[in-house]
């Protein structure tokens, strides 16, 4: 009988490989079998745990893993939470110079769109802000 892998966890912050989003809500989403509290950044190489709470906190810190892997993303998603938050043009502008194009909704309607998009195959990643 074929060894069983163990179940992936999220205990480093980081899961590689494209996961769709299961479920979101209760302050955190459901992806690759696992669960986490807070705020995710979906990349082409992974999914890792995302420092940021509230629109305001979105910046070129924030999003430099987007900017590493600029090269594989055509399009940021970003989650704002239940609400919808402008974005800096500047920080706007920052990402259109690395070649991505960004995306501003809600979280929910974030998740949705990446999960499609990811199905199509396209160069997506998401950045998305936990909700209640």
């Amino acid at each position: 009988m074929a060894e069983q892998a163990p179940p992936a966890n999220f205990d480093s912050g980081f899961v590689p490989g494209r996961h769709i989003i299961d479920t979101y809500g209760n302050g955190g989403f459901r992806f690759a079998g696992m669960s986490h509290r807070g705020s995710i950044l979906l990349l082409p190489s992974g999914v890792r745990a995302w420092p940021v709470d509230a629109p305001r906190e979105i910046d070129r810190t924030s999003l430099r893993p987007v900017q590493a892997e600029a090269g594989d993303i055509e399009l940021l998603l970003v989650g704002t939470g239940l609400d919808i938050a402008a974005i800096d043009p500047a920080l706007r502008g920052w990402l259109k110079d690395a070649g991505v194009g960004l995306d501003v909704m809600q979280t929910g309607a974030a998740a949705r769109t990446y999960n499609i998009l990811v199905a199509e195959n396209r160069k997506v990643a998401a950045a998305l802000i936990a909700v209640a």
